[in-house]
């Protein structure tokens, strides 16, 4: 990605995306894109503010849309409480903590929910939320984190 003019993403012998770089990483197609440069990444379909997941879920996004949509978010954005947060974030969702991996400086967390998502915490929060498998949490994320894409 960082030596390249431009890139082609395969998968099982098939082409799902190619382009800049930046174009790929800043609006990944596919789960597998985003796990390579490291996104959250749902489809729905959008209402407004409201994204209604496929599966099942909805997310609120600041950016107004309507049709088939990508919603992605930096695992960054997501914010681990022991209760349901009270305040400002308009996406939370109740979790259940699936692996905790180290990925470089932070840990990356896997959470089972509605929908699933990873998280990347400090190895201090790690420890203070007591994150083991099974540990069950709130998910948290400000709608102005995520951002929205046509299908």
């Amino acid at each position: 990605m960082v030596l390249a003019d431009r890139i082609v993403v395969l998968e099982a012998g098939q082409i799902t995306q190619e382009g800049r770089p930046a174009e790929v990483a800043r609006a990944p197609r596919t789960t597998y894109v985003a796990r390579l440069v490291g996104l959250n990444l749902y489809r729905g379909y959008a209402d407004g503010p409201v994204v209604r997941l496929a599966g099942s879920g909805e997310v609120t996004v600041a950016q107004p849309s309507t049709g088939e949509v990508f919603v992605a978010f930096q695992p960054s954005a997501v914010a681990l409480h022991p209760e349901r947060p009270a305040g400002s974030p308009r996406n939370c969702w109740p979790v259940t903590v699936s692996t905790v991996e180290r990925h470089g400086d932070l840990m990356r967390v896997r959470l089972a929910g509605v929908p699933p998502v990873l998280a990347d915490v400090t190895a201090g929060a790690v420890a203070d939320l007591g994150l083991t498998p099974g540990t069950q949490l709130w998910a948290a994320v400000k709608a102005a984190e995520t951002r929205v894409y046509p299908a």
